[in-house]
């Protein structure tokens, strides 16, 4: 998955991007996700890690 897309998915689902440093930090009614900063694809295990902390079902 790219980060692009991962990105529109949390967009979708209300996240919001909250600031970054090493990683992008997302936010959404006070949970926190950090999002790595790859240049190419978001490994599948990261991204649905991500996904599932998320709270969204693929």
């Amino acid at each position: 998955m790219t980060k692009r897309e991962l990105l529109k998915t949390l967009k979708k689902a209300g996240w919001q991007f909250l600031r970054e440093g090493r990683h992008e930090i997302w936010g959404k009614e006070g949970k926190t996700i950090p999002i790595p900063r790859h240049a190419s694809d978001i490994p599948k295990g990261t991204a649905d890690n991500i996904l599932k902390r998320a709270g969204i079902k693929k």
